[in-house]
C-alpha cells in the first residue's frame, strides 16, 4: 500500500526528516529478517526515539487503519518483523539504552534495542548475570527476545526469557502507554499481562522499556565435547544425564553435517572430527567451586560412557571453550552459507528426542529431502534445518510443505509442539491448527482484538490465513 502525502507529513512531524525513510533500499533493507529469502519492504521506515514518538505513530495509525510492524535487529527465523501488508516500518533501533542497573534488587532497566551480549558484558562486570543467551546474542535485541520469548542454550539449566521479565512499559495499538505489572519477584495482583505480552510477537503492543531480573554470577564453568558413534545415541544420553541427577548449565546437540559444515563455514575452529562420528554433545556445567564442578563432569563421564562413544574432549582453557561455543553458535549461518533451506523449531519432552531425530529422518526419505538437525537438546528444543540440495523447485514447494506439517504432527503425537523459541510469525502460523483446536485459536483471536480491534499491529503473523 502507499501512504498519502499527508500521512508522510505527519509522520516526520512526529520524528523528524531524518528519521523516516521512503526509498526502495532502505526500505528493502528492513523488510527483511533472517526467515529464508523473504522480503516484504514497508511503504516507509520510520525511527522514533522514546515512546512518546510511539504513541503518536501509533495513534495516527489506528485513526486511519494503517498496518504497522515494529521491527528490531532482523535476526528472527520466523519472519516476525515482516511487512506483510506493507504500511509503517516502526524501527525500534533508537531505544537503545540500560537505563538502570539496580544492584541492591539485582534488576536492570532497559529500552528495546540494546543487544542482548552488550547487557550480559554489561552486568557481568557487576558480578551479575543475564543468563538468557540465544545463538545470535552479538546482535539480538531484548526486545526481540521479549516479543519471541528467545531462549538460547542455558535455557536448560537457566529458563527463557520470560523467567527473567518482571515488568514492561508497552505502547497500545491506540496509543495508551501502560506498563504491564510490577517490579517484584512474586505479583499475584490481577491478570499477568507481562507474560501476555512476552512472546506475543509485536501482536498486541510495542514493548518501549523493560525490567529485568539478574542472577548473581558463577566464576567457573566446565565444557565437555562428547562424540557419539550413533546419533540416536546421543540423544539417549541426555535423558540419562539428567536422570542420574545432574543439572547441566548447557547440553546441546550437533549431528555430524552440522559439525561439518560449520568447521568448512567457520575459521580457527581445530576438532577431530572421524568419519564414524555421527553426533556430539556439547555439555557445560558452571558453579562456585572448581572441585565440585570436576565431580560433576566426572559423573557425566560415568553417564555417556554407557554409550557408544570416543574420547571426550574437555575444554580447558577459555580459548578452546570460546572456540567450542563459536562452532555450536555458527551453526545456522553454515547451514544457511551451504543450501537453500528452511528452518524448523520442533520441541518435545527430551526423554522423546531420539523418537523425534528418527521420526525426522524418515519423513525426510519419504518425501525427498535431506535434514541437518542441532539444538538444544536439554531442553527437548531440536532445530531442523531442511536442505534443498539437488531438489527440484517443483519439490521444494509442494513436497517440502507436506513433509513439514508430517513433521510438526509427529512432533505434537509427542506431547511437544511447533516451537521452542524461534516464534510462529509469518512461517510457521498455517500450522497452528496441529497445535490448538479452533476453540484455543479462537481464543487467541479475541486476545487480539481486544488489544487490536482494527488489526493494525503486525498483521498477518501467528493467526492461520483462515481464521
Amino acid at each position: 500500500m502507499s501512504l498519502s502525502p499527508e500521512i508522510l507529513t505527519k509522520l516526520t512531524q512526529i520524528v523528524g526528516e531524518n528519521h523516516i525513510f521512503s526509498d526502495i533500499e532502505t526500505r528493502n533493507n528492513y523488510g527483511h529478517d533472517e526467515t529464508e529469502d523473504y522480503v516484504f519492504p514497508p511503504s516507509v521506515v520510520v525511527k522514533p526515539a522514546n515512546a512518546q514518538e510511539i504513541s503518536a505513530i501509533l495513534k495516527l495509525a489506528n485513526d486511519f487503519k494503517i498496518p504497522t510492524t515494529p521491527i528490531g535487529a532482523r535476526t528472527g527465523l520466523s519472519g516476525g518483523a515482516l511487512s506483510i501488508y506493507q504500511g509503517i516500518g516502526l524501527s525500534m533501533e533508537r531505544l537503545n539504552k540500560i537505563l538502570e542497573i539496580d544492584e541492591q534488587n539485582l534488576q536492570v532497566t532497559v529500552e528495546p534495542a540494546v543487544i542482548t551480549q552488550v547487557l550480559r558484558e554489561t552486568v557481568a562486570e557487576k558480578g551479575l548475570f543475564y543468563p538468557v543467551d540465544p545463538s545470535s546474542m552479538g546482535s539480538c535485541w531484548i526486545g526481540g527476545n521479549i516479543a519471541e520469548n528467545s531462549g538460547g542454550a542455558r535455557a536448560v539449566k537457566y529458563g527463557v526469557t520470560k523467567d527473567y521479565v518482571l515488568n514492561l512499559e508497552v505502547v497500545l495499538p491506540n496509543g495508551e502507554i501502560i506498563w504491564t505489572g510490577a517490579n517484584t519477584l512474586k505479583n499475584s495482583t490481577g491478570y499477568n499481562l507481562t507474560q501476555l505480552m512476552v512472546g506475543s510477537e509485536g501482536t498486541l503492543g510495542v514493548i518501549t522499556k523493560a525490567v529485568l531480573k539478574l542472577i548473581p554470577k558463577n566464576n567457573y564453568n566446565v565444557l565437555l565435547l562428547v562424540p557419539f558413534f550413533k546419533a540416536h545415541e546421543a540423544c539417549e544420553a541426555v535423558s540419562a544425564i539428567f536422570r542420574a541427577g545432574i543439572s547441566p548449565s548447557a547440553l546441546e546437540f550437533m549431528e555430524r553435517d552440522a559439525i561439518d559444515w560449520t568447521i568448512q563455514y567457520v575459521k580457527g575452529i581445530s576438532v577431530t572430527v572421524k568419519p564414524e562420528h555421527q553426533a556430539h554433545l556439547l555439555i557445560e556445567v558452571d558453579g562456585n567451586y572448581p572441585d565440585i564442578l570436576m565431580q560433576e563432569a566426572e559423573r557425566i563421564l560415568a553417564v555417556v560412557e554407557q554409550f557408544e562413544i570416543d574420547e571426550v574432549l574437555f575444554a580447558d582453557t577459555e580459548k578452546q571453550k570460546n572456540a567450542l561455543w563459536k562452532m555450536r553458535r555458527a551453526v545456522g549461518e553454515a547451514v544457511k552459507a551451504n543450501s537453500i533451506y528452511k528452518e524448523e523449531d520442533t520441541v518435545v519432552p527430551r526423554y522423546m528426542l531420539p523418537e523425534l531425530l528418527n521420526g525426522i529422518k524418515r519423513i525426510g526419505a519419504k518425501y525427498g529431502f535431506k535434514s541437518v538437525c542441532y539444538g538444544h537438546a536439554g531442553d527437548g528444543n531440536l532445530h531442523v534445518n531442511i536442505i534443498k540440495g539437488d531438489m527440484t523447485d517443483d519439490n521444494w514447494q509442494t513436497q517440502v510443505p507436506v513433509g513439514i506439517r508430517e513433521i510438526f504432527e509427529l512432533t505434537v503425537s509427542m506431547k511437544g509442539t511447533l516451537s521452542g523459541e524461534h516464534g510462529i510469525g509469518f512461517v510457521q502460523k498455517n500450522f497452528m491448527d496441529i497445535a490448538f483446536s479452533k476453540v484455543h485459536l479462537e481464543l487467541m483471536e479475541r486476545i487480539k482484538h481486544v488489544f487490536d480491534p482494527n488489526n493494525i499491529l503486525n498483521p498477518g503473523k501467528v493467526f492461520p490465513d483462515e481464521l
